[in-house]
């Protein structure tokens, strides 16, 4: 298969023709705020198991359907509470997925077997024109095998997708960099499912009391059934050692890279707990050889900045911020 890269910056006609692929069936790479999604049509069971086979993911792990606003909910969802709509005014578009009940029209397929399923509006326009050409909602796993680290930019899903998907479109590097946080609403009070570039703090902010499920940090038990994406199965597994070092920022640096803390070595955003995860060719490595990851501790959005460098090795630094 010829996997096509759209460039929609200079291409008119690549929103369109992308839009085309996901009606007839097709698989598209799209670019999201948190990490590039394998796109498929979510009411078409055929295109969905088409994504399954791509990623090699487990028929039990739900996929996200992606809608373009909060009006498109009542189409595939049942008894949507009205606490949807306020964090739909509140944080759509953005890394936010709710888990509500599905209607007869979403396949079950779509939801891995779960009279639910679970729903975002991403913030990219790129992607939201695309949904809205192609008038159904995609679904839209990471788009990456499963279980290695997410795509953040177009050149990272192609390293795992070319050849088996129909198109990519490069829509830039995203700006967040982790998957979306997963709030289940059918349930009292709300529970999040999975930490992702939305805070637990902000949810609380507007839902009051939010239980976390045990999955957040446990693991499931034998046979238990995943109720959102990113419970069960392994993520972000790079090909390469990984060495982690725990410590202050810069006494980390040191540890590794020798007497004095380097500049060229990351810090991350004041307020959050911080992982490096180095792509390097060299050792120890250089400026422009590692990406940074900052999990959120406060209502700061994280980002990860990933450079197309292959990853050899890894060096992770993890320290508490002060």
């Amino acid at each position: 298969m010829n996997t096509i890269v759209f460039h929609p910056e200079s291409d008119p006609a690549a929103i369109q023709e992308a839009a085309a692929i996901l009606r007839r069936g097709g698989l598209v790479g799209i670019p999201t705020e948190t990490v590039y999604g394998l796109g498929a049509d979510a009411l078409n069971e055929d295109a969905v198991v088409r994504i399954f086979l791509a990623k090699g993911r487990p028929q039990d792990n739900p996929l996200i359907i992606h809608v373009p606003d909060a009006s498109w909910l009542e189409q595939y969802c049942r008894d949507v509470p009205p606490e949807a709509y306020r964090l739909a005014e509140r944080f759509w578009p953005g890394p936010l997925t709710m888990i509500l009940p599905r209607r007869d029209i979403v396949p079950l397929q779509t939801t891995g077997g779960l009279e639910t399923v679970g729903v975002r509006c991403p913030d990219h326009p790129v992607t939201l024109a695309i949904i809205r050409a192609a008038g159904v909602p995609i679904a839209a796993p990471s788009g990456n095998t499963s279980g290695r680290p997410s795509p953040t930019t177009a050149a990272h899903m192609i390293e795992d997708m070319d050849g088996k998907i129909d198109g990519i479109v490069d829509g830039g590097p995203c700006t967040v960099g982790v998957e979306s946080t997963i709030i289940d609403l059918t349930v009292t009070p709300p529970r999040l499912l999975r930490p992702g570039g939305l805070p637990l703090e902000a949810l609380e902010e507007v839902l009051g009391e939010v239980s976390v499920d045990k999955a957040v940090t446990g693991l499931l038990a034998a046979g238990e059934h995943p109720r959102a994406p990113g419970m069960k199965y392994r993520h972000y597994a790079p090909h390469a050692p990984v060495t982690v070092v725990t410590g202050a920022s810069w006494a980390c640096c040191r540890t590794r890279r020798g007497s004095s803390a380097s500049t060229s070595m990351p810090r991350c955003m004041p307020g959050t707990s911080s992982i490096v995860w180095v792509r390097r060719r060299t050792n120890p490595p250089r400026p422009g050889t590692f990406s940074t990851h900052c999990a959120p501790s406060t209502a700061r959005t994280s980002r990860k900045f990933s450079p197309s460098a292959p990853m050899t090795g890894a060096w992770v630094w993890r320290w508490p911020t002060a």
